[in-house]
C-alpha cells in the first residue's frame, strides 16, 4: 500500500480524491471508453475462467473413468480457482478500474484474505499435481498403489490448511499490523486496498513461495525423463518397425510438451509477482499501485489458464467435453465411456 501522492500534472490524466478528506487516496480518472473496455475485458476473462472451471467439475464428476484418487486434487484445485473467480475477481476489477476501494475496511481485509488464500491454495495444489505426474512418468508401475484416496485427502488437507494458517497470521495478528508502520514511508491513505508488506514479511514470503522451486525441479526432471523415454521408444520402433511404439513415442513427446506449456504459463504468471513482493521490501515499497495491479492480474490469469491447458493438451478431456456438449450430463450411458481408449 503506497502513501498518498500529489496530483499528477501529466497531460491527458485527471486526478481527483477518492473521498472528500485530507487523508484520502488520489483517484486517476480515465475516459468512459477506457473504463468500459477494462470492465468488459475483466468480466469476459472472469466469465471464461468460471465456465472453464465448471466444465472441469462436470467432466471429472460425470465420467466414472475419471473417478480416480489422482483427480481429487484436480477438483480441489478447480474449487479454489472457482471461488477466486466468484468472490474475489469482481471486487478486484472495481478496485483496479476505479483505483479506489469503495467498500468498508473490514471487507478489504476479508477480500485480501480470500485473495491470498485461494491463490496460495492453487499454488500448493499445482505443486502436489507435479508430484503425482512425476510418479506417473518416472515410476509408473507402483504409482497407482502409492497414490490412494487417503494420500489424496492428505494432499488436499495440507493444500488448504497451510494457506489458511499463513494468511490468518499475516492479516489478523495485531502484532504484525502494529509493526508495519516502522517500515512504511507514510501512513496509508483512505480509499486504498492493497496488500501491505513490511521488510520482515516480504522475506518470510519466500518459504511460502517454496512450491515454485519444488515444481520447477519436479517438472524439469519429468520433462527430461519423458523425452528420454520418447527417444528410447522411437529407437525401438525403428528396429522393430512397430506402429504401436511409434504411437507411444508420440504420446510421450506430447506429454513432455504439455508439461512444458504448463510450467511456462505458470512461471509467466507468478514469478513477476513473487519477485516484486520480495524485492520491493528492500526498495522502500516503490512499486506503483498500477504496476502492482498488473502483477496481481497476471497471477489471476494462471487460474484462468488451468482449464484451457486441459482442453488443448489432453485428448481424454476434449473427448469428455465433446460428449458432454453433444449428449448432455444427464445421459447415463456416457458416464461409462472409456475416455482413454
Amino acid at each position: 500500500m503506497s502513501s498518498a501522492q500529489g496530483p499528477s500534472a501529466e497531460e491527458g490524466m485527471l486526478v481527483t480524491l477518492c473521498y472528500e478528506a485530507n487523508v484520502s487516496c488520489y483517484r486517476t480518472l480515465h475516459s468512459f471508453g477506457v473504463q468500459l473496455a477494462i470492465y468488459l475485458a475483466c468480466a469476459l476473462g472472469t466469465l471464461i475462467m468460471v465456465l472453464g472451471i465448471l466444465l472441469v467439475f462436470v467432466v471429472v464428476s460425470h465420467f466414472k473413468a475419471l473417478h480416480a484418487p489422482t483427480n481429487h486434487p484436480l477438483l480441489s484445485l478447480a474449487l479454489a480457482d472457482l471461488l477466486l473467480g466468484l468472490t474475489v475477481l469482481p471486487f478486484s476489477t472495481i478496485r483496479s478500474v476505479e483505483s479506489c476501494w469503495y467498500f468498508v475496511d473490514d471487507f478489504c481485509r476479508l477480500h485480501t484474505f480470500l485473495d491470498t488464500l485461494f491463490c496460495l491454495t492453487s499454488i500448493f495444489h499445482l505443486c502436489f499435481t507435479s508430484i503425482d505426474r512425476h510418479c506417473a512418468i518416472c515410476d509408473p508401475l507402483p504409482c497407482p498403489t502409492k497414490f490412494t484416496i487417503r494420500v489424496a485427502c492428505i494432499y488436499i488437507g495440507v493444500g488448504w490448511a497451510v494457506p489458511v494458517v499463513y494468511t490468518s497470521v499475516f492479516l489478523y495478528i495485531k502484532a504484525i499490523a502494529e509493526g508495519l508502520g516502522h517500515f512504511l514511508r507514510g501512513m496509508p491513505c483512505v480509499g486504498s486496498c492493497q496488500l501491505l508488506f513490511n521488510k520482515l514479511w516480504g522475506w518470510l514470503n519466500f518459504p511460502v513461495f517454496f512450491p515454485y522451486l519444488v515444481m520447477e525441479v519436479w517438472y524439469v526432471k519429468i520433462f527430461t525423463v519423458a523425452n528420454k523415454q520418447a527417444r528410447l521408444i522411437n529407437n525401438m520402433s525403428r528396429s522393430i518397425g512397430s506402429q504401436l511404439h511409434v504411437g507411444a513415442s508420440k504420446s510421450e513427446r506430447k506429454a513432455a510438451k504439455t508439461l512444458g506449456v504448463a510450467v511456462g504459463v505458470y512461471l509467466l504468471c507468478w514469478w513477476p509477482f513473487a519477485i516484486d513482493t520480495m524485492v520491493d521490501s528492500l526498495l522502500a515499497f516503490i512499486t506503483p499501485p498500477v504496476l502492482f495491479d498488473i502483477l496481481i492480474w497476471f497471477a489471476y490469469f494462471n487460474s484462468a489458464c488451468n482449464p484451457l491447458i486441459y482442453v488443448f493438451s489432453y485428448p481424454w478431456f476434449r473427448k469428455a467435453v465433446k460428449l458432454v456438449l453433444t449428449h448432455g450430463i444427464f445421459c447415463s450411458r456416457t458416464s461409462t465411456v472409456d475416455l482413454y481408449q
